[in-house]
């Protein structure tokens, strides 16, 4: 049985990497934040955006509740993949506060309904879902994003998830480690 624990326990984790997410803009340029530091683009700001577009739409229509603000269509394929990344008229602010928007929504959505109210998601294989379903999936959508965020701040500063347990000493030791265990793997396996 799913009960209301299983739902404030996954809200507050979700609201926890939200945060953390977040957390990932302070700091960098305007211009690090936005570049593409992957082949497809994926940048910094970009997770942030595409995350208030996926919690307006999964807390918002999913379950009869429309979001306040206009969402493009989510079967319109001109515009997909346009929230990952932000123009150079979107502001880090707008962006921060467009998220914080959508939060405050799909908050309100999980504390009205109960952990089991029926929600219906047109594009996927089984779309009848209960918030329980959304609240699994936005968490861990999020918490996907989240970890590449954590990569791409580390590749544009140093700055690591578990910064504040290591030092810059310590990281350095690592990389050296990691690197050689590489090589001596890759050493192996061309003598085979």
């Amino acid at each position: 049985m799913i009960d209301e624990f299983a739902k404030e326990y996954l809200h507050g984790d979700l609201r926890e990497v939200r945060e953390e997410l977040v957390g990932k803009l302070d700091g960098p340029s305007e211009y690090d934040i936005r570049r593409p530091l992957t082949a497809s683009g994926t940048n910094l700001l970009g997770l942030v955006k595409h995350l208030s577009l996926t919690e307006a739409r999964y807390f918002g229509d999913v379950f009869g509740r429309p979001y306040p603000e206009p969402l493009p269509r989510w079967d319109d394929l001109e515009v997909r993949g346009r929230d990952m990344w932000a123009t150079e008229n979107e502001t880090r602010a707008e962006i921060i506060a467009g998220y914080r928007r959508a939060w405050a929504h799909a908050d309100a959505t999980i504390a009205a309904l109960p952990v089991d109210a029926p929600g219906h998601v047109p594009w996927w294989p089984r779309p009848n879902v209960m918030l329980f379903n959304v609240l699994v999936h936005v968490l861990t959508e999020t918490n996907r994003h989240a970890g590449h965020a954590d990569i791409l701040r580390e590749s544009l500063d140093g700055t690591s998830a578990s910064e504040a347990h290591r030092t810059p000493e310590f990281w350095r030791s690592r990389h050296a480690e990691v690197e050689r265990a590489a090589q001596a793997a890759r050493e192996a396996s061309t003598v085979d």
